[in-house]
């Protein structure tokens, strides 16, 4: 219960992210190793499907489709967007003779985090907040000075309370990339 928010939500927040681009290298490196970094092209497509799939779940929340338990949906919009953008990260690998899959996958690794953030830090952080709040309450703390020992949480949930107002033209600008991407491809 004393721990901060930092602590319980923020640090497996980071590990989550950590693991994504670990698992991306030991990929990208075994592919290499085994002289099949082709197949990267078609971790392109997978991913894609994934992240394209995991979208499921949005228009499931905005009432566009009707069927589908919008928990399970959530679990397979986190899972499948996250494993996609790994797959998309190998396809990329390190080239440097193109602009516009790089600002796909900066925009992706961007796309991730605050997707991350809604996952992990925002609702169990707002949770933890309340609940570590009444504790003190309960232990004959004035509300004043339980807000007042819990600063910092406070603040660190309060910049973190309006992540869809940038997670979502994240994802639209992370669409219109590496739509402009495949087209690129396409017509060359």
């Amino acid at each position: 219960m004393n721990r901060s928010v930092i602590v319980k939500f923020v640090i497996p927040f980071v590990r989550w992210y950590i693991l994504m681009i670990i698992l991306t290298i030991a990929i990208d490196y075994i592919l290499h190793r085994l002289q099949w970094a082709s197949v990267g092209l078609y971790f392109g497509y997978i991913g894609t499907a994934l992240v394209i799939l995991s979208f499921i779940y949005s228009l499931r929340k905005r009432k566009i489709i009707a069927s589908g338990s919008p928990k399970k949906l959530l679990i397979m919009h986190e899972y499948f967007a996250w494993l996609g953008s790994v797959l998309l990260l190998v396809h990329a690998g390190i080239h440097f003779n193109a602009i516009l899959p790089w600002l796909a996958i900066i925009m992706l690794l961007i796309n991730v985090a605050s997707g991350l953030v809604g996952k992990y830090l925002l609702k169990k952080s707002t949770e933890s907040l309340k609940v570590r709040k009444s504790a003190l309450i309960e232990l004959g703390i004035d509300e004043v000075e339980a807000e007042r020992k819990l600063f910092w949480d406070s603040v660190t949930v309060d910049l973190m309370d309006n992540w869809r107002t940038v997670h979502i033209p994240i994802s639209l600008l992370f669409g219109i990339l590496v739509i402009l991407h495949i087209v690129t491809i396409l017509m060359y």
